[in-house]
């Protein structure tokens, strides 16, 4: 007899108990979504990295490597090139400027015929 007295106040005990229930299971979901976007976004940008480094490799490879002196470290890399024909100058500094990568330093020296560049990029 006293279940029923009580009836109402039970039903909406329960829906109480079941609205709690839908929301602790709707943020669980939100901060599994969530670090899923992250770990998405951390491998995407691990890829650009790893894109961006072999675009960088390519101008190590452009200008026949007695000319070259390369270093990386890390995320930065720094290139000198010496007693470079005009022709290869053009092929570098078009090769140079159409990388996706941030440019620190650009120097370019005109010694008689032949010209020295150093270049330092990061990306």
């Amino acid at each position: 007899m006293s279940l029923k007295r009580y009836q109402n106040e039970l039903v909406v005990l329960l829906a109480f108990l079941l609205m709690f229930g839908a929301f602790l299971y709707k943020n669980g979901q939100i901060s599994s979504q969530e670090e899923g976007t992250a770990n998405s976004k951390h491998a995407v940008g691990e890829f650009k990295e790893i894109v961006a480094l072999k675009k960088v490799e390519k101008l190590k490879e452009l200008i026949p490597s007695s000319k070259v002196k390369w270093s990386k470290k890390s995320r930065k890399v720094t290139a000198i090139y010496e007693e470079l024909s005009s022709k290869e100058l053009n092929k570098l500094i078009s090769k140079i400027l159409s990388l996706a990568v941030v440019i620190i330093q650009l120097d370019i020296e005109k010694t008689g015929s032949t010209y020295h560049v150093e270049f330092k990029c990061k990306w």
